[in-house]
């Protein structure tokens, strides 16, 4: 910090800004450590000097501890990630709609999203919708194989996720098979919150298309994978998606997309 305080204080603005613009260019960012310090947080493909505002909310820490539990997340923790659900969640929870969620896994995010807004309290219904065993590999386009996905990949946890969800009762409803052929089973007319992450460009269009009309406005369209590496495939997919509706769509460095119904 004094180095810099005294670079500073030596050099003009000006002359630091061309400096800076210069040396990143050759070298690949290597002065952000120098200018911005010690990463803050460092998880789930994010690096940033940034302050991570979700680790000072406890309400934040202790819903994420319960979807956490539900082993979900074996290769690591997302937190950021879960920060950007309960967040779109939070503007769910203040409109008239239900909650849905399409690539459910174990259900660790959709029980965080629910401890974070006191789901109970609120009088509405939760789709989960998952093959509760993996990516249909029929679904893959020729594309996405070759960016490295595969059928399967999760290990069967419909009775895992029963139990869990157990305890809400009828607020929520678990829907098990492939998209698109279960959409139809969700029967709710106006959705205050859709969450996306199936892995998938076929179904995850198809999730999107079959709910779009119905999201209230205001309500947020999370979709999780959109800037990974191996779903190139999705990300375009939904580029157009966006493109065709006129809407602005968000890319997260959290790797997630986040598209906002407009009123």
């Amino acid at each position: 910090m004094n180095l810099r305080n005294k670079i500073r204080d030596r050099f003009s603005d000006g002359s630091l800004a061309r400096f800076v613009i210069f040396m990143n260019k050759v070298s690949g960012n290597w002065l952000n450590r120098p200018l911005y310090g010690k990463a803050k947080f460092n998880e789930d493909g994010l690096v940033t000097a940034h302050h991570p505002t979700f680790e000072d909310d406890e309400r934040f820490v202790s819903a994420y501890e319960k979807g956490r539990a539900t082993g979900s997340w074996p290769h690591g923790d997302l937190r950021w990630r879960a920060h950007v659900l309960c967040w779109a969640a939070s503007r769910g929870a203040a409109l008239d709609g239900d909650f849905v969620e399409c690539g459910v896994n174990r259900g660790g995010s959709a029980l965080t999203v629910m401890n974070y807004v006191d789901f109970e309290r609120l009088g509405k219904r939760f789709y989960l919708l998952d093959t509760y065993e993996g990516l249909v590999a029929e679904q893959l386009s020729d594309e996405e194989r070759r960016a490295g996905l595969r059928g399967g990949g999760y290990e069967p946890c419909y009775e895992a996720v029963v139990r869990t969800f157990a305890p809400f009762g009828d607020a929520v409803r678990i829907i098990r098979g492939a998209v698109p052929s279960t959409l139809g089973e969700v029967d709710t007319q106006r959705i205050a919150f859709l969450s996306i992450d199936m892995n998938a460009r076929e179904p995850e269009i198809a999730a999107a298309e079959c709910f779009w009309d119905r999201l209230v406005p205001g309500a947020a369209m999370v979709l999780d994978d959109y800037g990974w590496r191996k779903h190139a495939a999705q990300r375009l997919a939904f580029d157009e998606f966006a493109l065709k509706r006129s809407v602005p769509l968000l890319a997260l460095p959290t790797g997630q997309g986040l598209i906002l119904k407009p009123h």
